[in-house]
């Protein structure tokens, strides 16, 4: 597995990013703590800086000086990145949109985001409507003191079919889709399974892309197979780079963004009364749970192309920060003494976690349209929703990347 020397300045008190994340909330404090630049080791033993304050973060994400090409990465170079690392498709999944800047950014993220431009969402409402209820349709029915898991019967399927009609995912793959995401954002992978995990999600886009080359459709696949073919001057690997990270991207964050609400609402039943009273409002939820507890925990992985001062502290050329939203969200130079208080009618809400500047989330309006539309009609039509075991048995996945949870265990009332 990696050395625990990569990169070219060492620290004698790393936080080593816990691989079961067991305690976020405690973590991602530590981080803080620590300073705007934390000295960090991802699981595997791989030290890079953590970017955790709002203002520091804000401006990294802006300076030109910190790029998405992983060449300029001094232990990338010397090799110290072994291929079989379980986080080795996140840091390096491909020319996309994802690990370029400049004006290659703009033209591989150009055409994604002329199909997630506000208009356009705003145009598949009534489709993630139609969604929401069909699924709280199958909830309905169930026996007051039966035990639902809500995430894998609604905050699941509801994003994994949008983003499936989107770019012309077949249904029938979905159970393989989640095997195969589960192993992909996993620190827990073996590494005998990492190579074979990538290679079968990357044969399945290929399907994708090669079924809209047969048969075209009103689908982001299709756009993006007709604009390499009239000159737009996308590669193949280019657009299949981009399927793969507009999946695993488009249902992941939507997925924890709801679940994540829930827990919210259910643990601050104050909170919960508000927005049934018409009180405050469900945009209010929704940006509070993005920034109070934010879907992605930390975002992989950035590259200094010159030495970066960030605090008191240097982000050397050649070292590696990664993008701390999880603590981020919570801190009180930009949020007042108030950050680690869920308040949903918090305003302003300026938080970071949908990222900013160029690399901004293409999909952050779709993300927030399904949730504006999932969340109140959930508790429309199951307003004593609650959670069935306590706060402290939710047990988070292995994956330093989202904030995500094995399950979300729920009685309907």
């Amino acid at each position: 597995m990696a050395t625990t020397n990569a990169g070219t300045t060492t620290h004698t008190s790393r936080i080593a990013l816990d691989p079961f994340v067991a305690d976020l909330e405690a973590e991602t404090a530590r981080l803080r703590a620590d300073g705007p630049l934390a000295a960090v080791e991802l699981p595997g033993g791989v030290p890079v800086w953590a970017v955790t304050h709002h203002a520091e973060a804000r401006a990294l994400m802006t300076d030109r000086r910190v790029v998405k090409d992983i060449s300029l990465w001094t232990a990338w170079q010397r090799g110290e990145i072994p291929e079989d690392w379980p986080l080795i498709g996140l840091v390096n999944p491909g020319r996309s949109m994802l690990t370029v800047d400049g004006e290659e950014h703009r033209r591989l993220r150009s055409l994604v985001a002329q199909a997630l431009t506000p208009r356009r969402v705003d145009e598949m409402r009534p489709r993630v409507t139609e969604l929401t209820e069909d699924l709280l349709d199958g909830l309905t029915g169930r026996a007051p003191d039966e035990v639902v898991d809500l995430k894998t019967e609604f905050a699941y399927p509801l994003p994994m079919r949008v983003i499936s009609d989107l770019l012309g995912v077949d249904r029938a793959d979905h159970p393989r889709l989640k095997v195969l995401f589960d192993k992909f954002f996993s620190t827990q992978t073996p590494p005998e399974e990492v190579g074979a995990t990538l290679t079968e999600l990357r044969e399945m886009n290929l399907r994708i892309i090669e079924a809209r080359r047969t048969t075209p459709a009103d689908d982001l696949t299709s756009a993006l197979v007709h604009a390499s073919e009239n000159g737009d001057r996308l590669t193949d690997d280019e657009i299949l780079n981009t399927i793969g990270v507009m999946i695993a991207a488009g249902h992941e964050t939507t997925i924890s963004l709801i679940v994540n609400a829930v827990v919210n609402l259910s643990t601050h039943p104050e909170q919960l009364a508000l927005v049934q009273a018409g009180e405050a409002s469900w945009e209010g939820v929704i940006e509070e749970t993005l920034r109070w507890s934010s879907p992605t925990s930390h975002v992989l992985i950035r590259f200094a192309s010159e030495d970066v001062p960030v605090g008191d502290r240097v982000l050397a050329k050649g070292e590696a920060v990664i993008i701390s939203h999880a603590a981020i969200g919570r801190d009180e130079d930009a949020h007042g003494p108030s950050a680690n208080v869920f308040d949903i009618t918090r305003s302003p809400n300026r938080h970071l976690a949908f990222g900013h500047g160029p690399h901004v989330c293409p999909g952050a309006a779709l993300s927030r349209m399904e949730a504006s539309i999932a969340l109140p009609a959930l508790y429309a039509r199951f307003p004593r929703l609650s959670l069935a075991v306590p706060r402290s048995e939710l047990r988070n996945k292995p994956v330093v990347t989202q904030n995500e949870l094995f399950d979300l265990p729920v009685l309907l009332g």
